[in-house]
């Protein structure tokens, strides 16, 4: 059993590495990126948000957003102002969270999503091409980059790259991108020369308080609960690696950290994803969601959804697990109860109730 710290204690190693750093996030104004400026917040960083303009609804407006981070309303397709803006800041940390990152939306809009995603890399690789200071950056991928042979054993960093659909297949290659940006701009041969490190993170279904963004599940759990409406599942057998939002975005902080500190070492690519007991179908995460809720609405399959997702989707988060010294502390059920408390607790307004998570979450870090 290791030494259990204060969030406080966990929080402060974060800011040894974080504080007053100037940190450049992309996609700012979308439900990961939220999350991650009261993050980022708490560790004292200074932070440049660069993202489109959120919705309505949007846990961004929820928390005030715009009082976080200087705010840069813009299209990732705008090179010209995407790099005026990084230019101007000098970054020492880059995270870059902008997709179009719906699997049915790809669908719909293919075009888009592969502008999006990989035209939006490149213009951000490039941008970063014309910094001379010294700059990490962690390109955020996906679980859904694989090659997927739907079975249950778990994919690891060296598995073959694939995709099925538009999104998967955009995000598998901006990893091959990043690579060539690597290896062509910023070889690790010269990093003393051009000071730049690049890693990708594949993360699992994060779940957390504050998502409303269209085709995702608990938007559409809480939704039904809310009206006393049936759930319709478009896959319910469907095994996704469910994880808290928050338990990515600190395994990112973690990697961005030993990436400045060590880049030859941390400039690759890493998987993280839950424990293997915490992937489980998207049938059994709605019926857990409704028992936690207190709420017995019926669950139905959507039989019109004619599109195709992944049956099988589980990540090997060992490697991170051994370089990293990083590994998963929220369960599934944990993490389901902390998704239901936000939306249920009318008490408190939102920014509250996610900087109370947060700290929860780093009490138990360790």
């Amino acid at each position: 059993m290791g030494i259990k710290f204060s969030s406080m204690e966990n929080l402060g190693r974060l800011k040894k590495n974080f504080f007053r750093k100037k940190v450049f996030l992309t996609g700012h104004t979308g439900f990961k990126g939220s999350w991650f400026l009261i993050i980022l917040k708490l560790i004292g960083a200074s932070v440049k948000g660069y993202s489109l303009k959120p919705k309505d609804l949007s846990l961004f407006n929820k928390i005030n957003g715009e009082n976080l981070c200087e705010s840069i309303i813009g299209d990732i397709n705008n090179k010209s102002q995407l790099q005026d803006e990084i230019l101007k800041f000098k970054p020492d940390f880059v995270f870059h969270f902008a997709a179009q990152a719906l699997v049915n939306e790809s669908y719909s809009d293919p075009v888009n999503t592969y502008k999006t995603n990989i035209m939006g890399t490149v213009n951000l690789l490039d941008s970063i091409r014309s910094l001379r200071n010294k700059c990490s950056t962690v390109i955020i991928t996906t679980d859904k980059v694989y090659k997927n042979k739907e079975t249950l054993r778990p994919y690891t960093e060296k598995d073959q790259l694939g995709g099925y659909d538009p999104y998967s297949s955009s995000k598998s290659c901006v990893e091959f991108i990043t690579e060539s940006y690597r290896n062509s701009f910023f070889n690790l041969k010269k990093i003393n020369s051009h000071k730049k490190a690049f890693a990708t993170a594949r993360a699992g279904n994060v779940i957390g308080g504050g998502d409303w963004s269209n085709g995702r599940i608990v938007k559409d759990i809480i939704n039904a609960i809310e009206l006393n409406n049936p759930i319709k599942l478009r896959y319910p057998n469907s095994i996704r690696p469910w994880q808290h939002v928050i338990e990515p975005l600190n395994a990112y902080l973690e990697l961005a950290t030993k990436l400045n500190e060590n880049p030859i070492n941390y400039s690759t690519t890493f998987n993280f994803g839950p424990e293997i007991d915490d992937c489980i179908s998207v049938k059994l995460f709605t019926e857990k969601m409704k028992t936690e809720w207190g709420s017995d609405i019926e669950v139905l399959f959507d039989k019109n959804n004619i599109n195709h997702e992944t049956g099988a989707l589980i990540l090997d988060i060992e490697k991170a697990k051994k370089i990293l010294d990083w590994k998963p502390t929220t369960n599934i059920d944990a993490a389901i109860s902390q998704t239901i408390s936000w939306y249920k607790d009318n008490n408190l307004d939102a920014i509250k109730k996610c900087e109370m998570q947060v700290e929860q979450f780093y009490t138990n870090y360790n």
